[in-house]
């Protein structure tokens, strides 16, 4: 039997320091940290990862590499249920760089190649979902106004992105635990159906979301 062999030292440690980062903040955790919970020299840190800036952008290069394959996905999509799972992923994928967020404002303030790079990115969200929303509309599921569709994309992309934080700080020893992710993403993406609940044309909604005379005339018996 072929012996597996051990993964490469320099990915263990970015998958070490996006755990501990996404857990107890960036700025509370050390390379040295990273290097005792790894059982490692910090000298063979550094010798991948000379500065803990170099950590974050090969993090952030990850980040933004995945989400660019998710925004691809954009422009096919054209049904609700299209869109709900790209909601979702969207909200998943942010869940799984949560500390890139939840630090942003610091993480900016000391880092001037994250700071072009997340307001790049942060357009290409809007841009992606406004063509999301204009699918949706080309295939008769969301009665939006051209001109409310930017307003609307930028609503949904603020919501996906700072979820997170506004659970943090409803919750803040359990919130960005690894056992809240499921209810926190599905709470999350519930919010974000609720700002396309009342664009949804009839036929597309939920029972429970249709008005209680579309309901009635729904579940009336034949005489």
């Amino acid at each position: 039997m072929t012996k597996k062999m051990p993964r490469r030292t320099a990915e263990r440690i970015l998958e070490t320091s996006q755990e501990l980062f996404n857990r107890f903040g960036e700025p509370n955790v050390s390379t040295t940290a990273i290097s005792a919970e790894m059982r490692i020299s910090p000298g063979n840190l550094y010798y991948h990862y000379p500065a803990k800036e170099a950590l974050i952008n090969a993090l952030f290069a990850r980040y933004e590499a995945t989400l660019e394959n998710l925004l691809a996905s954009c422009e096919e999509l054209r049904t609700l249920e299209e869109a709900k799972a790209f909601l979702r992923s969207l909200l998943e994928l942010v869940w799984q760089y949560r500390f890139l967020y939840r630090d942003l404002n610091d993480l900016m303030s000391r880092n001037r190649q994250l700071e072009l790079h997340i307001q790049s990115l942060q357009a290409r969200k809007v841009r992606a979902v406004m063509q999301l929303l204009n699918g949706l509309r080309r295939d008769g599921t969301l009665l939006v106004q051209e001109a409310e569709v930017p307003r609307l994309a930028t609503s949904l992309v603020l919501l996906a992105t700072y979820w997170f934080s506004f659970e943090y700080v409803n919750n803040p020893r359990h919130a960005l635990e690894s056992e809240s992710e499921s209810p926190s993403i599905t709470r999350g993406a519930e919010q974000l159906l609720s700002l396309l609940s009342p664009y949804l044309a009839s036929e597309a909604r939920e029972p429970s979301d249709r008005p209680a005379g579309a309901r009635n005339a729904e579940s009336a018996v034949p005489a």
